[in-house]
């Protein structure tokens, strides 16, 4: 009789503290099958399991370690910072430190007030977005993810312009009714519904790169036409760079599309790791924020000293000369070799750092056309993967995150184990 595995034993613990022995759901497994493995060390682009395998990682912390896991000058800031205390609910000097270096790199933030999470976030920029309008109407896209506060956890029938309705338990459908869906890349959809609903409409937020659907990139002129039409019906427009914040250029997706918004929701890469969150924007719109306006928004933690230094000593890490450029050479091989490995099975799409893979035909440019991802394929091709020491995301509609840590080596690795696993898709569809 084969003895558990040590993740196995941990996982079958877990499930008698959390639900489904998690502390956030895609971490589960249930989306591919199989038992999640414990992770006990991370070094530079490779992970450690509590049964001592070691995997080269393109999950990252789900993209905060750009760095590269346990990256010396983070952990070297997060160790000076906390031998002179971990909280104040104070003013901190390091918070002006990585607020500094966003408002230099982020061309659409004037002002910004950090948080503690994505989700914190978007919510309080929705918050200021109705109090600047006076309108309670908020329009995401189908398929985009902004955490998971109660307007956002809604989705649209069958691609169609509806107001939504709650796809999470726990969601009245009174606060669901306030969301509008569009379907990404389709501004048609967008005048849509100003039509309908022209002075009703407080913002519309956004992934100005869907990676919460695999990975979708915008068509051309669809971030410039939708800021325009907005702006014609006197919507704010909220860019939500958690993932693409830093990650698929220094200015993030703002500043590689030449697009401005009026408010920015990032987390992520500026804690460096540790929770953190910010949203930010035009200074006009940004004092309507408390203390010195009337929109109410706090929290203990919010700015706290070790994420603030972790985070400016990530930021630090990616300024140095060439990080982009590396970044943007080793995504590119990765994404062409994924592409080679699975030709014929999947479709391959990149923006920077970020890579999708989605075994579908293509084009892929709404969440419609996700949703012919065939589950099963990538579930298998995770796996296979997992045997051959390289680490996905464990849900088809996730993205890898390419890190300053990995070298050309890695690169050639996963490739080669790509094609080992695309092997074995291709036994199992037989």
């Amino acid at each position: 009789m084969n003895r558990p595995s040590r993740s196995q034993a941990l996982f079958e613990q877990a499930q008698r503290f959390f639900p489904g022995g998690v502390n956030s759901p895609v971490r589960s497994f249930a989306a591919v099958g199989g038992t999640p493995r414990f992770l006990v060390r991370g070094q530079g682009a490779r992970v450690y399991d509590a049964d001592g395998r070691e995997y080269v990682d393109y999950v990252g912390s789900w993209g905060a370690l750009i760095a590269g896991h346990a990256h010396p000058a983070i952990v070297d800031a997060i160790e000076r910072t906390a031998r002179n205390g971990t909280s104040f609910g104070a003013p901190h000097p390091a918070e002006l430190a990585l607020a500094e270096r966003i408002l230099r790199a982020m061309p659409g933030i004037e002002m910004l007030r950090f948080v503690n999470s994505g989700t914190e976030a978007v919510m309080s920029a929705i918050r200021v977005a109705r109090a600047w309008t006076g309108r309670d109407l908020i329009l995401k896209f189908d398929g985009c993810y902004h955490g998971h506060a109660d307007g956002m956890l809604v989705r649209s029938g069958s691609g169609a312009l509806t107001l939504g309705i709650p796809s999470s338990g726990g969601v009245p459908r009174a606060t669901a009714a306030l969301t509008l869906v569009a379907p990404y890349n389709d501004v048609e959809a967008v005048h849509r519904l100003f039509a309908r609903h022209p002075d009703d409409i407080a913002c519309v937020v956004l992934e100005p790169v869907a990676a919460n659907m695999g990975l979708i990139l915008p068509q051309p002129d669809f971030l410039a036409s939708l800021v325009e039409v907005a702006r014609r019906h006197g919507a704010l427009v909220i860019f939500d760079e958690v993932i693409t914040g830093f990650r698929v250029a220094p200015g993030g997706a703002q500043g590689r599309y030449g697009v401005r918004p009026d408010l920015t929701c990032l987390g992520k890469i500026i804690g460096g790791g540790l929770p953190v969150g910010a949203f930010g924007g035009r200074a006009d719109v940004m004092q309507r924020v408390a203390p010195l306006g009337d929109v109410y928004q706090a929290g203990t933690l919010s700015g706290n000293p070790v994420a603030m230094a972790a985070g400016a000593a990530q930021l630090d890490v990616l300024a140095q000369p060439g990080v982009y450029e590396r970044l943007e050479e080793r995504s590119a091989l990765l994404a062409t070799g994924l592409g080679e490995a699975l030709a014929g099975r999947a479709t391959i799409a990149r923006c920077g750092s970020l890579i999708g893979i989605c075994f579908a035909d293509g084009p892929i440019e709404n969440a419609d056309d996700v949703r012919r991802t065939d589950a099963a394929a990538y579930a298998t091709f995770f796996h296979a993967l997992l045997d051959e020491g390289v680490a996905l995301a464990p849900s088809p509609y996730e993205v890898a995150f390419v890190s300053c840590a990995h070298s050309p080596d890695d690169v050639r690795f996963t490739v080669k184990a790509a094609a080992a696993a695309a092997a074995r898709l291709s036994g199992a569809r037989r």
